[in-house]
């Protein structure tokens, strides 16, 4: 049953990251080397001009070759991506990039003539020929021809990550990746992944599903981030075989962990406190989901933060009796995608610290809510008490709910 009930979606966390443009960390992927009389899976040709017939300024020819990058295993080039093309034994004067028909893709070579670079990045599933021409060592001209076909959409799959590069997490915030297909070889794929802190700490990986079915693996340490902790994430997808799929993601994200900042909610009680650097600055009078419709149990994470939403009941399937619109609701904290907010109840005048009376939201009168919602952020924990059922760990970051020698074990390397 789905215990909290809103009728708008807000954002779980920070929108998902887009694939950068940038292609240096790409570079040294793959290697796609088309060469002199090279008949390999490439299908590259050349030709040369020497400007003498001497052995060594044939050899001088024979050596002028250029590579192209990102390239993953068996050849085919990453898409996507800015195309490189690098020179080797000689100096890159003109490259000429196209599909196969007919659209260019600009470029600009390197002052040193050693690189050329696409302006756009490349389609997914496309052919392309490719034509260079190189100074090489002993001054000759050297040509060099071929064609390559880039990855089709269909054959990569791609993590969205859940932290930004820059940004100040709270304490309980897991790193999380959610995958957009699925993942056959979840050891290869987690040996891509690393999380190293300053100061360090231990912390596992463990794999699980997503409230969509999709592959999810999330880190986390023993407890809860140290304040002031920088963690860096390092994803290397590229070229990490999954079944006939293939990665193409490489990405670093550094961040920090802000103060401590955690909220307990007692549904007995009915009251909630808030804790800054372990010492507890204020408690609040609430009112948590009545019969049947109880507040989830366990400790949740703040996902995101909304001004104002509508909520409907009909958009989570409540109608008859205990149908309700809302309308406009103020001050809102997301702790599951299921539904479970912190937020303004003005209707609810009276109950507060006496009556649970919501659908399994979080109630408290309008300045109190405000006055939450300005002292919490994205990753910090909220623990609910004395209620009955625990928050499953996918529903959001349920993850602090599971014991850490259980934890361990959802590694795909343990």
């Amino acid at each position: 049953m789905q215990h909290s009930r809103r009728g708008t979606t807000a954002p779980a966390g920070p929108p998902p990251r887009r694939r950068r443009r940038g292609y240096a960390a790409l570079a040294a992927a793959g290697l796609l080397t088309l060469a002199a009389c090279s008949q390999s899976a490439s299908s590259a040709s050349g030709d040369s001009k020497s400007g003498s017939g001497t052995g060594s300024a044939q050899g001088a020819a024979r050596s002028a070759a250029v590579t192209l990058s990102p390239v993953v295993k068996g050849g085919s080039v990453i898409a996507d991506e800015p195309l490189v093309v690098t020179a080797r034994g000689g100096k890159l004067t003109s490259v000429t990039v196209a599909t196969r028909d007919g659209r260019t893709l600009d470029g600009t070579v390197s002052a040193d003539g050693a690189t050329w670079t696409s302006a756009h990045s490349t389609e997914y599933g496309t052919g392309y020929t490719f034509k260079a021409r190189l100074a090489a060592s002993d001054g000759s001209t050297v040509a060099r021809s071929s064609s390559f076909t880039t990855v089709s959409k269909r054959d990569i799959f791609v993590g969205t990550y859940n932290v930004n590069q820059g940004s100040t997490v709270g304490v309980a915030l897991p790193v999380s990746v959610v995958f957009n297909k699925p993942v056959h070889d979840k050891a290869a794929v987690e040996r891509s992944l690393s999380v190293t802190a300053s100061p360090a700490v231990e912390g596992s990986w463990s794999w699980m599903k997503d409230r969509d079915g999709k592959d999810r693996v999330d880190y986390r340490p023993e407890k809860y981030w140290t304040p002031g902790t920088k963690v860096k994430f390092g994803m290397n997808l590229l070229g990490v075989k999954n079944g006939d799929l293939v990665g193409t993601q490489k990405r670093e994200i550094d961040f920090t962990v802000g103060q401590s900042v955690t909220t307990t909610v007692d549904v007995v009680k009915k009251t909630l406190t808030l804790s800054e650097n372990g010492k507890v600055v204020r408690t609040i009078p609430v009112s948590a989901g009545k019969k049947t419709f109880e507040t989830w149990n366990g400790t949740m994470v703040v996902l995101s933060k909304v001004p104002t939403i509508r909520m409907n009941s009909a958009t989570v399937g409540i109608f008859g009796p205990e149908a309700y619109d809302l309308g406009e609701v103020k001050w809102d904290v997301q702790l599951t995608p299921s539904g479970t907010y912190t937020h303004a109840a003005p209707w609810n005048e009276g109950k507060f610290g006496r009556v649970n009376g919501s659908h399994g939201c979080i109630g408290m009168s309008t300045a109190d809510a405000k006055w939450f919602f300005q002292r919490v952020n994205f990753g910090d924990p909220v623990t609910v008490v004395n209620s009955k059922e625990s928050v499953d760990v996918n529903n959001g970051y349920g993850d602090w709910n599971v014991d850490w020698n259980s934890w361990k074990k959802g590694s795909a390397l343990g």
